[in-house]
């Protein structure tokens, strides 16, 4: 019998075969080339330096090794025993070229070019004294690149020279304005890469200055290296031969507008009648048709006739164009002004989108309270309903979810609506409000209907309805305020069923309330996840509610004293709430990631209301939240209800709510992805309800945190994501406090334990 050790040894010996296995494929006389290495040796600098430039250094040579996993070339050696194809298809022929990898041939190096590479790498970052040598050692068909490098001690920066502000060149003072925030700074290492970057930066300064004709290649940083004991003095000079118009300060003339410009028929574009040109303002507007009100491109352009160059006015006004959603294509020219000196005219040119479309959408659904389902939508948008850019979307959808695993199964959601709503792309208020974002600042008024049928329980009719304001300040921040937002809830053909269960819970009575919300609501949301090159990126939404306050003040409203108050015949809510989101996610390699989430919320119910309305809550557990508790059955805070095994389960919900989640991601091969992940948190009551005992959030809110645990799969189709969790709870919020962690219970080869503790999610998308 052989015993374990054996095996690896086996194990490790075929692995080594089958490493070594690839050098056989080569022809006589052929090596294959196993990577370049470089050593830097010098005392004068640390050997954290070292180690940076060594990583530096050789992530520079060329070619590239064969691609390996644990020392083996697999990718080569399916290249190899995938042989020569005799045509070009078929199973061998995408063995070898599609999965396979050709040999890399040390014959392929060039050693002289890689060593000059490395030292004029170096010597830009400073290292002036480098000596750089190369060799090469072999063995068994194997060969490997050595570069030494001595570097010497690196140069640093003693004195940084503009050009004087002085009356006898415009362009030396304007440079000379410009250097307060210069990169360029004493006793910083020298690098080329930050001398070009400083290069850039005067340069986009003087484009908004009116340097049009102005480019970074007319200036010259000169480097003095004899000032002192490795030390250099930089000097910023434009250059003698910098044409004159690169020296001018140019000024906007003529501004022409051809809002629906022909990328197919230029010609017939240009060429206008005396009738299709508008005047208004400093605008020419070229539209024989009328299709713009001229309007717009005021509120969109930044450049008026007589003002000074910018590029960020420039780049500003075309973002703006581009951010109306109403244009396919825009494009912009300048030209040197006939009529003015020292003058550019302005050409602006649009293609238009179609101006109405109609769109019929299929939706793949999921929510946090772990139903899935289908929607369909159909869409019907103007984009220029009243020519200037107005935006009127229609829209009316109708859908079903399901709960596939969970108490709820069965009790399916039916859901029919529409929604109308238009779009301004500009600020309509009785206030003046300055806009300079490259982002169109947006009003929208909309008004919505939904019927929402819960099989078995209950039907709701809702109503929406809300006017307000949505900008940008930048590619990352948005905000968005609605100065009304109204909602009306009334219930429709409850059963017998759910009011016998509502006659005995407050918690389902007030589900089928009638309900009214109106004030305004304000949410700031910050984001860089777009930024996929950064290690660490973020996301935080803050959301701010205030519901009821004038018309509670107006009627005095206190349902505690017993007055309350109505609108319409409804008792309407009034409350203040504010929920805060942030994510952190950690990029750990190109396949992976940490991901991290906090959630913390609270609503404060007063005057006309004793808690928030069922349809404003908060909720915690779910396939989008801890997934290792069933949807909407955690909480509040230490209370469980009572629930026959076949009744439908009451969604709990709570005024206060705190989660955090933390996940690892990998990608493991193809479209599979693999997750590992731990969720925590609870919801609370603001105040004691007699019918949900350990409900009030107290002192002791940390012990009554759920906690759970799992693992998951998502399939990237790169339409949609489609997630499978698999999670069981690690503390149990509702146990006696002393029992309330259950790690010790853990036993999945016990089928009990399984079925009262593993929850599957399936979902679609990631749950943050």
């Amino acid at each position: 019998m052989i015993n374990k050790p054996i095996y690896y040894l086996l194990f490790i010996a075929l692995l080594f075969a089958y490493g070594c296995s690839n050098t056989k494929y080569l022809a006589e006389g052929q090596m294959l080339y196993t990577g370049g290495e470089v050593t830097v040796k010098d005392s004068l600098i640390s050997g954290k330096e070292r180690k940076v430039i060594k990583q530096q250094l050789e992530g520079l040579l060329r070619p590239k090794p064969n691609k390996s996993f644990l020392g083996l070339r697999i990718k080569l050696y399916i290249y190899n025993i995938a042989g020569e194809p005799k045509k070009e298809k078929g199973l061998r022929y995408w063995l070898r070229n599609k999965v396979g990898e050709p040999p890399v041939l040390f014959s392929q190096v060039d050693r002289d070019y890689n060593a000059d590479v490395v030292q004029n790498y170096v010597e830009n970052q400073g290292y002036f004294q480098t000596r750089t040598t190369t060799d090469s050692v072999s063995k068994n068909r194997r060969a490997k690149a050595i570069y030494k490098v001595v570097t010497g001690k690196q140069y640093t920066i003693r004195k940084v020279i503009f050009p004087k502000d002085t009356m006898t060149s415009a362009l030396d003072s304007t440079i000379a304005t410009v250097k307060r925030r210069s990169l360029l700074k004493k006793g910083q290492p020298y690098s080329l890469d930050v001398i070009k970057q400083e290069r850039e930066r005067i340069d986009q300064r003087l484009k908004n200055k009116g340097y049009y004709y102005f480019n970074p290649d007319f200036l010259l940083v000169q480097v003095d290296s004899t000032v002192g004991s490795n030390e250099v003095d930089l000097i910023v000079k434009v250059k003698e031969e910098t044409p004159e118009r690169a020296r001018k300060v140019y000024k906007i003339n003529d501004i022409y507008v051809y809002p629906n410009y022909s990328l197919s028929n230029v010609k017939d574009t240009v060429r206008y009648s005396t009738d299709s040109i508008q005047k208004y303002k400093d605008f020419t507007i070229i539209d024989p048709e009328h299709t713009f009100r001229p309007i717009i491109f005021d509120r969109t352009l930044f450049f008026h006739k007589g003002d000074k160059y910018s590029r960020k006015d420039h780049n500003l006004s075309l973002n703006r164009l581009v951010s109306l959603g109403t244009f396919k294509f825009v494009k912009n020219e300048f030209r040197l002004s006939k009529s003015e000196e020292n003058s550019l005219d302005a050409y602006y040119f649009m293609t238009p989108l179609e101006r109405k479309s109609l769109r019929f959408e299929v939706l793949g659904k999921s929510n946090s309270a772990n139903y899935n389902g289908s929607e369909v939508n159909v869409n019907w948008s103007n984009r220029s309903a009243f020519r200037a850019a107005e935006l009127v979307n229609v829209s009316v959808f109708g859908g079903l979810e399901v709960q596939v695993a969970g108490q709820n199964k069965g009790f399916n959601v039916y859901r029919v609506g529409g929604e109308t709503s238009i779009t301004w792309p500009r600020f309509i208020s009785p206030i003046k409000i300055a806009d300079s974002s490259a982002f169109i600042p947006r009003t929208r008024a909309l008004i919505s209907y939904e019927y929402q049928k819960r099989q078995k329980l209950y039907a709701l009719n809702s109503f929406k309805g809300s006017f307000g304001y949505l900008w940008r300040n930048n590619s990352r921040v948005e905000h968005q305020l609605m100065v009304t937002d109204i909602n009306y809830v009334s219930p429709a053909n409850v059963t017998p069923l759910y009011q016998e269960m509502a006659d005995n819970n407050s918690a389902l009575q007030k589900v089928i309330d009638k309900q009214l919300i109106f004030g305004p609501t304000y949410s700031y949301t910050y984001t860089n996840t777009a930024q996929k090159r950064k290690e660490n990126t973020f996301y935080y939404k803050g959301s701010f509610d205030l519901a009821g306050t004038i018309a509670g003040l107006v009627t005095g409203a206190n349902v505690k004293k017993g007055k309350e108050s109505h609108v319409l015949g409804v008792a309407f809510s009034q409350f203040i709430k504010m929920e805060h989101d942030f994510r952190h996610y950690l990029k750990l390699s190109e396949k992976s990631q940490l991901a991290t989430r906090f959630v913390a919320g609270i609503g404060m119910p007063y005057g006309n209301s004793t808690e928030l309305p069922f349809i404003r809550q908060f909720f915690i557990g779910g396939s989008n939240s801890i997934r290792a508790f069933r949807a909407r059955s955690i909480g509040p805070g230490s209370f469980r209800p009572e629930v026959a095994a076949n009744d439908f389960l009451p969604d709990q919900s709570g005024d206060i709510k705190l989660e955090m989640s933390t996940e690892y991601r990998a990608k493991l091969f193809s479209i599979v992805h693999g997750a590992l992940f731990v969720d925590a948190g609870n919801i609370w009551l603001w105040n004691d309800d007699p019918d949900k005992p350990g409900g009030k959030f107290s002192k002791d809110f940390l012990s009554e945190m759920a906690v759970g645990t799992g693992a998951g799969l998502r399939f990237d189709l790169s339409f949609l994501v489609l997630r499978f969790d698999l999670a069981f709870p690690l503390r149990k919020p509702y146990l006696p406090e002393s029992e309330r962690w259950v790690i010790k219970d853990i036993d999945f080869g016990s089928k009990y334990w399984r079925r009262e503790n593993l929850v599957f999610n399936i979902a679609i998308g990631y749950p943050f």
